[in-house]
């Protein structure tokens, strides 16, 4: 069993337009709603892999339950508090002409302290029965930062592998937990240290820096561009295999949950990443987050480039 955590997961509206026009107005010809936010992406890629997975976060009003019975219809069990804020709505906006992506994000509105105290219970009741834990997005407004500290906490005292995959505070004060492995994309990793990366070398500094701060394993994204990876001892570059990308979006959480399935099979690092991108780059065949073929994954697994440095 895998455990995904997160706090903001939402309803995402994909809307295709034939040719996007700013200040006028724009009929989609197609528009289509799934389940989404991060964590509920790794939990739906990881269920179409075969896992059992269990996720919790908040859900609250209409939109929170149209994401449960999604969820449902997939297999995916459940553990979600029902909160008194509505869940999010993201829009992603497809220009056909242009072959632009654009993302409209609703943050998550705040949760009481009362709702953390019982994900709180939830994550430590879960953590003991399950092989790993993903910490997946932002926490919302308000919230406790150290959510994903003590989660990980709990996995490294129960000898389950912990994946962090966050930004600013959350993800620094989980380095404190040793996590088994946190995935930043570039920018991220860039705020993180607080400084530019300008360069490779600069970037596997940064990356070397993270691992001292207590990651065992750093992987950092960057989209359509090479992905690093560092597991205190061997860095590995990770190219994707050059698609035609229906919708991005979600990409790299299809990555964190392949990475996840594959390093708990026992592959290697620069290994696990393999799957991993060829998995992003499925979820972009796709224009739905989340959404991964199994098959179009193996297909282009072959295509991904991963060399030792």
């Amino acid at each position: 069993m895998i455990l995904c955590i997160g706090t903001t997961p939402a309803v995402q509206r994909v809307m295709v337009f034939r040719r996007l026009a700013l200040d006028a107005v724009n009929r989609a010809g197609t528009t289509i709603e799934c389940a989404a936010g991060k964590s509920v992406n790794v939990a739906k890629v990881l269920r179409a892999l075969g896992q059992d997975v269990v996720a919790t976060g908040f859900f609250g009003g209409d939109r929170g339950e149209q994401i449960r019975n999604l969820l449902v219809a997939k297999g995916i069990e459940l553990d979600f508090i029902t909160v008194a804020a509505r869940t999010r709505l993201c829009t992603t906006v497809i220009d056909q002409t242009t072959g632009t992506h654009t993302e409209l994000v609703e943050e998550g509105l705040p949760a009481l302290p009362a709702d953390y105290e019982r994900l709180d219970g939830i994550i430590n009741r879960w953590i003991q029965r399950c092989q790993a834990v993903v910490m997946s997005g932002s926490i919302t407004t308000g919230g406790p930062a150290d959510l994903y500290l003590r989660a990980a906490q709990l996995a490294r005292a129960a000898a389950v592998f912990s994946v962090v995959d966050a930004q600013g505070a959350p993800l620094t004060q989980a380095l404190a937990a040793a996590p088994g492995l946190v995935k930043p994309n570039r920018a991220e990793l860039a705020a993180t240290v607080g400084r530019k990366l300008e360069d490779e070398a600069g970037l596997v500094s940064a990356m070397r820096e993270l691992h001292e701060r207590g990651a065992q394993r750093v992987v950092v994204t960057a989209g359509k561009d090479p992905a690093f990876a560092f597991d205190g001892r061997d860095v590995w570059r990770i190219t994707a295999p050059a698609i035609e990308a229906v919708n991005p979006i979600g990409s790299g959480d299809a990555f964190t949950a392949a990475l996840t399935w594959r390093l708990l099979r026992g592959d290697d690092l620069g290994e696990a990443c393999r799957w991993a991108s060829a998995a992003g780059a499925a979820n972009a065949l796709s224009l739905l987050p989340g959404e991964v073929e199994q098959s179009d994954m193996e297909r282009l697994a072959a295509r991904v480039g991963v060399e030792r440095k």
